[in-house]
């Protein structure tokens, strides 16, 4: 594992650091929009405080905090693995280039001290899982380790429901920015109650803390809608995930390949509204995760 020095001074120092994934850069977006998110948010956390650790693999080595030019070269480099936790020893032993999911981010970010992390949406349930047991990693991951993940809800194309019955099971508290339901990724929010609305980033710090002063397992996840004047109407965007599920179905593509086919799928459907929208709807969590990472730092100091 290689740690950025500023951001390994941060960690050493306990000041504030916000995790982020890679996924997004070599599978979510085209380039050269996928850069220019990734500096955006690493921005929009140093912007509001905390310093910002983009998470990847290269040449089989754990990085803690990409350079520019490395999230650069991640962003037009072909043949990036995606990796989740299964996937972690290969790429690693096999000194291959990867993009870390959710989960395998989480687990990165754990082993290097980092305990906030900022993703656009999380994995989930799929829909159909009663016949398929297509059930993402990410949420055993949030059951078993010791993080605070801020998103906009889970991915557009997955079931909400589902999703938040299988936090239920694993333990996780399921916070969320103000609003009273669970948010909607591309729209603001669905009508799935959350376990409980924080007011400010002080107040989703001290929830935070207080889980890891009492030594239970798992994580915390924060759903931050998407804002307003960005959101997609439900009945538009779910016509259009209606669609490419079908057309993922058809195609006879299922697994980890599955997502991102969905979302570029969404993509094309939309025009390139839902690109748009995940753009700021990242850009957006990057904000609340660092003011909570800054947040906790300074009630730790206090203790």
């Amino acid at each position: 594992m290689r740690i950025r020095l500023d951001v390994a001074e941060a960690i050493a120092r306990h000041q504030p650091v916000v995790a982020l994934e890679s996924t997004i850069i070599s599978h979510g977006m085209p380039y050269p929009r996928n850069v220019e998110t990734a500096r955006l948010v690493e921005a929009e956390v140093r912007n509001n405080g905390a310093i910002p650790a983009t998470i990847g693999i290269i040449d089989g080595e754990i990085v803690i905090g990409m350079t520019d030019g490395e999230i650069e070269e991640f962003g037009k480099k072909q043949g990036i693995a995606k990796v989740s936790k299964r996937d972690l020893p290969i790429v690693v032993a096999k000194k291959q280039w990867g993009a870390t999911t959710v989960s395998a981010t989480m687990l990165c970010a754990n082993m290097a001290g980092i305990q906030i992390f900022v993703t656009g949406g999380i994995g989930g349930v799929h829909r159909g899982a009663e016949t398929s047991w297509d059930v993402s990693r990410d949420l055993k991951e949030l059951g078993a380790v010791n993080m605070m993940v801020v998103c906009s809800g889970a991915k557009a194309i997955l079931d909400i429901p589902k999703t938040l019955e299988y936090l239920e099971t694993e333990g996780v508290t399921v916070l969320s920015n103000k609003a009273e339901t669970f948010a909607n990724f591309y729209s603001v929010s669905s009508s799935d109650p959350v376990d409980y609305a924080f007011k400010t980033p002080e107040e989703a710090a001290d929830i935070f803390d207080a889980k890891c002063r009492l030594g239970l397992l798992g994580g915390i996840l924060v759903s931050n809608p998407i804002p307003e004047e960005y959101a997609l109407s439900h009945e538009k965007i779910d016509r259009f995930v209606d669609q490419a599920v079908a057309d993922c179905e058809r195609l006879g593509i299922k697994g980890k390949e599955s997502t991102p086919y969905l979302l570029k799928r969404i993509v094309e459907l939309t025009g390139g509204e839902s690109l748009e929208a995940n753009i700021h709807l990242v850009v957006n969590n990057a904000k609340l995760g660092a003011q909570i990472a800054v947040a906790l730092s300074k009630r730790r100091e206090q203790a």
